[in-house]
């Protein structure tokens, strides 16, 4: 006849809910702030808006220098786009003329 010589211990009985514990909290935290996580999602979002605006800004400054390209093309060459564009590459203006110098460089 078996005998227990020993009281039963409680801490048998928390092994298992910490283990599921630890086992979630490890997971939630990744899922949440790790490289593919919540967290991530929402940073790549808001680059993504930031990037489009930047692209779209880019479209149209690259629209505006092929429509300025296309009046210098041969065929249908422009005398005031070559006039313009020859006195500001040079730096020459008629004595009469009234030069404005504007510091942003899209206002050429």
């Amino acid at each position: 006849m078996w005998t227990r010589q020993h009281k039963k211990s409680k801490t048998g009985i928390l092994i298992v809910p910490a283990i599921t514990i630890a086992f979630l909290s490890y997971f939630g935290f990744h899922a949440w702030h790790g490289q593919y996580g919540i967290n991530s999602k929402y940073q790549l979002e808001d680059r993504l808006a930031v990037l489009a605006a930047e692209l779209d800004r880019v479209r149209s400054q690259r629209l505006t220098m092929e429509r300025r390209v296309q009046l210098l093309k041969d065929g249908s060459l422009e005398r005031d786009m070559l006039d313009q564009q020859a006195r500001y590459m040079l730096d020459l203006a008629r004595p009469e003329e009234v030069v404005i110098l504007l510091d942003t460089p899209s206002a050429r």
